[in-house]
């Protein structure tokens, strides 16, 4: 089946977040770049792409163990802090309609179609940055990073947004970027969706290069 076709069949639409939604990749690799200069680490985009989808306690201890440090605790806990400082000014320069090419024309339709909507992301600064963009009110469920325990690759996040919003997991499908993403939402049994424009990602059920693709005068 095609990516339309999954949708159509499907009787809910869960989306992750950083580079389906919106490009906020660029505002974490700024922050976390910034902070592993604090202890003279160049920390790279291709280091940068394996975050997607981590937690950021596990951001963190992943950039320490490329940077070869080990510092206590309550380092960590201000690293992490002084990341997310950054991270959040970045978001408060987003606008209403800072959105990636797609977004609100297949939040349009899937709304139409009365289809349910959720967010499943690691982000746990998901609801600033919907409201920062005016598409909160399109979703009917919020899972973030402040309400799962896991991260991706484990399914928690998809489970939680299924039972949030009343929808067998075999009737959702995902809107994914990363592939611990799609791992996460197979685990849970639901269709996927990767949003791939470099071809980079394996084991979905069907592939887009960006939600433009799914606009509804694209498919008419």
């Amino acid at each position: 089946m095609n990516a339309k076709e999954i949708i159509d069949k499907s009787a809910a639409v869960i989306f992750d977040l950083d580079g389906v939604l919106v490009d906020t990749a660029v505002f974490h690799y700024q922050a976390w770049r910034h902070m592993a200069k604090e202890f003279n680490f160049d920390f790279t985009e291709a280091e940068n792409e394996q975050l997607k989808g981590v937690s950021r306690v596990e951001s963190l201890e992943l950039i320490l163990k490329w940077a070869e440090k080990v510092v206590p605790a309550e380092e960590k806990e201000r690293l992490a802090r002084m990341k997310n400082t950054w991270y959040l000014e970045l978001i408060d320069g987003m606008k209403n309609g800072d959105v990636l090419p797609g977004t609100i024309a297949l939040l349009t339709y899937l709304r139409g179609e009365g289809k349910k909507i959720a967010l499943g992301s690691a982000s746990k600064n998901a609801v600033r940055i919907l409201e920062k963009t005016g598409i909160l009110d399109y979703f009917d469920a919020i899972i973030d990073g402040n309400a799962v325990t896991r991260s991706k690759p484990d399914p928690e996040v998809f489970l939680k947004a299924a039972e949030a919003i009343g929808i067998l997991p075999a009737d959702c499908v995902v809107f994914e970027d990363a592939q611990a993403g799609i791992a996460a939402a197979r685990s849970a049994g639901m269709a996927v969706i990767a949003v791939d424009k470099a071809h980079a990602l394996t084991q979905y059920d069907a592939r887009v290069n960006g939600l433009s693709d799914l606009s509804p005068n694209v498919w008419a």
